[in-house]
This record gives structure tokens, sequence and C-alpha cells, in this order.
């Protein structure tokens, strides 16, 4: 795993242009979409169908689709609801991908210069944020970066 190097970004708050702008910049190769609901009309030109032929026309940047790093809508609810806190939703998520056995299903390899996709904007309270540094954890060797 040494000198992999994994990105993180969210599309909140960017236009298009700043978002494949930052995905070129960075040399990312492959878009991963850790999202729960790719389609939503609010996903805007990051919707599933339109942002892989976007990444293939505009950037030749592969585009997958892991649900197995997304959240549960009842996690997501609970966090913007306030029901739980942050440090609640860390935990229950992390514990989420122990339970998926999440890395018997994935390949390091398949990481390196990928770029994990999420909407919110600053991945500070992002599960996109958790997945990489989690995964940097189990694998060793990467480097994580936060596309912003």
């Amino acid at each position: 795993m040494r000198g992999m190097k994994l990105f993180t970004i969210g599309f909140a708050g960017k236009s298009a242009e700043e978002f494949f702008t930052s995905l070129v910049k960075n040399k990312v190769r492959k878009v991963i979409d850790v999202r729960l609901n790719n389609v939503s009309q609010l996903a805007g030109f990051t919707r599933k169908n339109d942002l892989k032929y976007f990444l293939k026309v505009i950037a030749n940047i592969e585009y997958e689709y892991v649900p197995l790093l997304a959240a549960t809508k009842e996690l997501m609810d609970g966090f913007r609801g306030g029901k739980i806190s942050w440090e609640e939703y860390e935990a229950a998520y992390l514990d989420l991908l122990e339970e998926r056995q999440v890395l018997t299903k994935l390949k390091p390899e398949d990481f390196d210069r990928a770029c994990l996709l999420c909407s919110e904007e600053k991945p500070d309270h992002c599960h996109r944020r958790l997945a990489a540094e989690w995964l940097k954890g189990k694998w060793g060797g990467i480097e994580v970066r936060h596309i912003l």
C-alpha cells in the first residue's frame, strides 16, 4: 500500500466546473460513490448515470457505486435530526463497516488514486472521511487527502 493516495470530495457548494477541475488537478482515476441515495434530483450533475457519463467524457475517470460504504438512512436521520451526537454517529458508522465485513469485500488496489464521493461540502461531519480514515487504519500506507 506504500504511496497509495485516497481522496474524498463532496459536491455541495461546488459548481460542475470546480468539481471536475478538482478531480483532474488531483489526478483522480476513479470516483467511488459512497452515497446512500445517488439518484435524487438534489444531486444535480452528480446523479449516478449523469456523473458516470460526465466523468468519462470530461476527464476519462472511472465511476463505481459502493453502497457498502454508505451510512444507513436511520443513522443519517438520527444525526441530522439531532437525536444522536457526532460521536455516536461515528461509533455506529464504524461498527456498521465491521458488521458489513467491508474488508472481505473490497480490494485495496481498487482505491489507489480513487476519490470517495458524498454530498457534504466539508469532510468534518461526513462518513466519507470516516470511511477513508478507517480504510487507512486497516490497510496502512495510505495518504488520505480531502479535496475542498
